[in-house]
């Protein structure tokens, strides 16, 4: 099922959460430890709108029940990779659980850091570290493996996602116009 593209937000904030473990001694050392994993939460916000306009939107998220179920959300204004790259992406070998750098083929153009990315296989979304043409340098680490010749998404990548808690909100102004917002967390 994937998330209403009408309306559209007119803005998104994307939040990276990867949960660390951190502790300060009196000394003032400082230990750091990953719990490992990383999700991305999305906020938007949507332009006053009618009712009318508003209602296919609203109808979607009732039914998903709150938090229960899960859906697909590509972002606007940011699900497009910002570089020139063009062509079929596929994974060159494959690779496995945990590695962080893949090589690739079939691009023409380049990739940039910041890009999001999204494996045929998976439901997790990749960010890149580093500018990219044929070896992609991701970040969180795989977390499975994928496979030779899986394609690799980077323009409209979507988004695995529940909403954040099971309370949905609108307000509707005296001129009648409703104002909404969503907040959304990846689910894998």
């Amino acid at each position: 099922m994937s998330f209403p593209t009408s309306p559209t937000a007119s803005s998104i904030k994307i939040t990276g959460i990867s949960p660390t473990l951190t502790s300060v001694t009196h000394s003032l050392k400082r230990q750091a430890r990953s719990r490992g994993g990383q999700r991305w939460l999305i906020e938007a916000g949507y332009p006053p709108m009618t009712r009318a306009t508003f209602a296919p939107l609203w109808a979607f998220v009732n039914a998903q029940q709150g938090q229960y179920n899960t859906f697909t959300y590509k972002p606007p204004i940011y699900k497009d990779s910002s570089g020139t790259a063009t062509g079929t992406l596929l994974v060159n070998g494959g690779d496995s659980a945990g590695d962080s750098s893949i090589a690739c083929d079939g691009l023409t153009g380049t990739l940039k850091a910041g890009d999001f990315i999204k494996f045929a296989g998976h439901d997790k979304v990749y960010t890149l570290t580093t500018d990219a043409t044929t070896t992609l340098a991701i970040e969180p680490p795989l977390m499975s493996a994928v496979a030779d010749n899986e394609a690799v998404t980077y323009n409209d990548v979507p988004f695995t996602m529940a909403f954040v808690n099971d309370k949905q909100e609108m307000s509707v102004s005296e001129d009648g116009f409703v104002k909404y917002g969503i907040k959304l967390i990846e689910v894998v």
